[in-house]
């Protein structure tokens, strides 16, 4: 069924808007640098969409844009698009940087660009207006939203769009990516985590008591659902952010059935209202999450009650798959090793603490673990790190393990942070610290149950561990590290680095158990890498 009402849009506020960043003008983007395929044959939204994205993103692959899905062939959306932020070059190519830039420099980059903020601007009108549905025409099952995975409770709309909320008093937003469930033609069950951003908003709205306005934004540009899922303080507007990164501002267009503004020329947007009553709550669930597990059964959530649908023409629609688990991660991950750790940074020099140089999330632990750098300068150094993140809003998802080591250690190298926790770490001499319980993710299946029930206690129970792996300041300088507090490193001399690559072609060594592919990668300019000047 395609939409019933159409509300043409001037060709001028058209042309203005088209000039913006768009779902259109990314997927040119990728289009132009092999990072994306049409799959033009018809496949299934019951699970196969799921597991052809599962396998595409495990090999690093491409943006996938389906346009020929089962039961949506002649529906108000036809077209699915996904794994379009899935991968380093992704990243790269969003933020304007040569597609071969390391995940190391595209945090510094991050850095630098969250800290230029970018305000958004509010248009008149644009290409999301040309076509509205009210009234009994809404039906969100006319949108292509998969089964992701057999367990699942439902089918999931809301897995990489960007869920735009207002803090009631201030009016500040909230731009973020919260899961969503089809219930019905015009109900969708969402999950609110009251110590996530908008869940906030839900606990004032559910004081006075009032319904929530909420307008979901399904497709647009992929610097929505990359800032929207970044960790930034409550005092941060994301659409600044994403601001930031375009380089140019945000243009927004009020709503037509809620106070909430949303990019002009996105492709479809859904407007409604949750009610913060419990009466009114549906069984959602279960999902398979962000750690990799489904979410145990079906429990009552707060429903998104929609009152309109506003979309281009041919609208195309977003999602991602969740759930990583060892070399299968979800699509998210490349948001959380990248822009997370841009934001942690910035947030710990913000309030003192000096010295730190980078921060890492390994993949597929989504939050959960932290590694960050930094220059050691006094003793507790890496436990005032550890406190600062675990007071900090955000760790209420994430920092149940933070690993803190010094600079001459590779944060992204697992086999190094492994060697500083082996070698620099004595729990007996308190470089193991535990602090807890403290609030933490309801999602992570290591806690009872009974005592990470989000709807009795509002969040999960985690106790939250440091590992301090820089060398201890309390060993004193002794004669046999050569008056050093820890011994020197068994690295090669420069000279004999330098000597091992400029003459490793004349060597003529064949590594037996390697394909052509993997000699190949030992040339000159790797074997620099493996051998780094010191």
């Amino acid at each position: 069924m395609k939409s019933s009402q159409e509300n043409t849009v001037p060709g001028s506020a058209i042309s203005k808007s088209e000039e913006s960043p768009s779902m259109r003008s990314w997927l040119k983007t990728l289009e132009s640098a092999g990072q994306l395929h049409r799959v033009s044959t018809q496949v299934d939204w019951d699970q196969e969409i799921s597991a052809i994205a599962r396998v595409n993103i495990s090999q690093g692959g491409p943006g996938l844009l389906f346009e020929n899905i089962k039961d949506h062939q002649d529906t108000l959306c036809t077209k699915f698009l996904t794994c379009s932020l899935s991968n380093r070059r992704q990243v790269a190519l969003m933020l304007g940087l040569s597609e071969d830039t390391s995940s190391k420099d595209i945090t510094a980059h991050l850095r630098k660009v969250y800290r230029n903020p970018v305000p958004p601007t509010l248009v008149e009108t644009g290409p999301v207006k040309e076509n509205m549905i009210t009234g009994d025409d809404i039906d969100v099952r006319q949108i292509p939203a998969p089964l992701w995975h057999h367990m699942d409770g439902g089918q999931y709309i809301n897995t990489f769009a960007g869920v735009v909320t207002k803090e009631p008093d201030s009016g500040l937003p909230n731009i973020g990516i919260y899961r969503g469930m089809i219930l019905d033609k015009n109900k969708i069950g969402k999950l609110v985590i009251k110590t996530q951003g908008w869940g906030h908003h839900f606990i004032k709205r559910g004081m006075k008591p009032e319904p929530m306005p909420v307008a979901v934004v399904y497709g647009w540009h992929d610097v929505l659902p990359f800032c929207g899922a970044s960790c930034f303080t409550k005092s941060v507007c994301e659409w600044d952010m994403m601001g930031a990164i375009l380089g140019q501002p945000v243009e927004l267009v009020k709503c037509e059935t809620v106070d909430i503004e949303v990019p002009a020329s996105a492709d479809l947007v859904v407007e409604g209202y949750i009610d913060p009553d419990p009466k009114t709550f549906e069984m959602e669930g279960p999902f398979a999450e962000y750690p990799g597990y489904s979410g145990g059964v079906p429990s009552p959530k707060p429903v998104l009650e929609v009152t309109c649908i506003t979309h281009r023409n041919d609208p195309i629609v977003r999602g991602a798959l969740e759930g990583a688990r060892p070399r299968f991660p979800s699509e998210d991950l490349a948001t959380f090793i990248h822009s997370w750790p841009a934001i942690i940074c910035n947030y710990l020099e913000d309030i003192g603490i000096s010295g730190v140089t980078d921060a890492w999330l390994p993949p597929v632990t989504s939050g959960t673990h932290i590694v960050v750098q930094i220059h050691k300068n006094y003793r507790g150094h890496a436990q005032q790190v550890a406190t600062a993140l675990w007071s900090w809003g955000i760790a209420q998802v994430s920092g149940k393990h933070i690993i803190v080591v010094e600079e001459d250690i590779d944060i992204r190298d697992p086999e190094a942070v492994e060697w500083a926790i082996a070698y620099r770490v004595n729990a007996g001499a308190g470089d193991i610290v535990t602090y807890g319980p403290t609030p933490g993710s309801p999602l992570d299946p290591s806690t009872p149950p009974q005592e990470n029930n989000p709807g009795k206690y509002g969040t999960g129970k985690w106790t939250r561990v440091l590992f301090d792996a820089t060398r201890s300041w309390a060993i004193e300088p002794n004669e046999r590290f050569g008056g050093r507090r820890y011994p020197p490193v068994t690295k090669l001399p420069v000279e004999l680095e330098r000597k091992i690559r400029e003459r490793w072609d004349e060597y003529g060594i064949k590594v037996p158990y390697l394909n052509e592919e993997e000699r190949q990668w030992l040339t000159l300019e790797n074997i620099s890498k493996i051998l780094p000047e010191v």
